[in-house]
């Protein structure tokens, strides 16, 4: 009886360790750790980290609809006051624009490692073609695609005698009397002392007819000092095309947590800008920086915010060709990141400035009083 059980054992045993081995023989693989997205909140809301690097990244952009009705209907800005197509389009004037922007950031041993990129796409009315009316893919524009490591920044960009003082206002039309050029190549440095007290210094390439023609630059240098109550900015830029000098100085005021006005008045000699050059043709007095009309000229408004949802905006311009523009808005929040603003624009043409050979299409204004206004909706993200 002991041996017969022990026999039975021993083939229970054998049994079981030939099925061990047996399962051992199948190895089920294990599935890989799941790589996450992780957040990066060390340069602001919507930073993420790209997997596998230590690179934060952003994705953003807006898509937007304007209509713009009468003299005045254009999308980024009116021509020169002495170059105004008066009435070209007998109908609105259309643009549908998807703007894609990007960020990244790194922190690395010389300093913080930035890069930033906007590219514009726009299907719309233009009224450089003969039909006007025609709708079609109007162009794809890079407006932004630089790097910056701590203050240096090298690659498209707008001019810094722009950007470091400050745009017009807040309003559509901020150009009515134009501030300067925007689109060029920079190798820029950008200095913050902490106190309030900032500097830049900018080599610029320009674009289109002011290009640079030489291995000189157009060169930009401005100071600026912020504090609670606003901020008192200065530029001045030389055009290397031209060896013309233009400057601009700002003051922004905070007066309320409602109200915030600026005033901008800007000078430039424009004695070689009224020469017809055999490279550089304007006979209307402009360069890349000396955009408005005569030696001076001066912009101001401000903003008012009713309330979280509802601001209105103004700009009042002027400059010593007698050019005087108006601009109002209001601009309604209806959702977070879905505005809706309606603008009135005037403009009063002072002078009538001769054509532009360069540029033909540039015409002279035929209307001294010009009035229009635009509608845009915009989702931004």
């Amino acid at each position: 009886m002991n041996i017969k059980s022990l026999l039975l054992g021993s083939a229970a045993a054998l049994i079981a360790v030939s099925g061990a081995r047996a399962a051992d023989a199948v190895v089920v693989a294990e599935p890989e750790p799941a790589e996450y997205v992780k957040i990066c909140d060390v340069y602001g809301a919507g930073y993420f980290y790209i997997p596998g690097t230590e690179t934060c990244l952003r994705i953003g952009g807006y898509i937007r609809y304007d209509i713009g009705g009468g003299d005045l209907g254009s999308f980024d800005g009116a021509k020169a006051a002495d170059h105004q197509d008066g009435d070209d389009h007998n109908t609105w004037l259309k643009n549908t624009r998807f703007t894609l922007k990007t960020w990244t950031g790194q922190e690395t041993e010389l300093g913080t490692l930035k890069t930033y990129t906007e590219t514009r796409f726009n299907f719309g009315d233009d009224n450089a073609f003969e039909d006007v009316n025609a709708a079609h893919n109007r162009n794809v524009s890079l407006n932004f695609a630089w790097i910056q490591l701590g203050g240096l920044r090298v690659g498209k960009d707008e001019s810094a005698f722009d950007t470091f003082v400050g745009y017009a206002g807040n309003v559509i039309q901020d150009t009515l009397v134009p501030y300067g050029d925007f689109d060029t190549n920079v190798v820029q440095y950008y200095f913050d002392a902490g106190n309030g007290f900032s500097a830049v210094v900018s080599l610029e390439e320009g674009n289109a007819n002011d290009t640079i023609d030489s291995y000189v630059p157009h060169v930009v240098g401005g100071v600026k000092y912020t504090q609670g109550w606003g901020a008192i900015t200065g530029v001045v830029a030389y055009d290397s095309n031209y060896e013309e000098v233009a400057g601009k100085v700002r003051l922004d005021v905070n007066v309320s947590n409602e109200l915030s006005l600026f005033i901008m008045g800007g000078y430039g000699s424009d004695d070689n800008l009224n020469d017809n050059l055999s490279n550089h043709v304007d006979a209307n007095g402009r360069g890349f920086y000396k955009m408005w009309g005569g030696n001076w000229a001066v912009w101001g408004g401000g903003t008012y915010k009713f309330n979280e949802k509802t601001s209105f905006n103004a700009q009042v311009s002027a400059d010593d060709w007698k050019n005087v523009g108006v601009a109002a808005n209001i601009a309604y929040d209806v959702v977070p990141g879905f505005t809706v603003t309606a603008e009135v624009d005037y403009l009063h043409a002072g002078r009538f400035g001769d054509v532009n050979y360069v540029n033909p299409s540039f015409t002279p204004a035929d209307k001294k009083n010009s009035i229009g206004g635009l509608l845009r909706f915009q989702r931004s993200f």
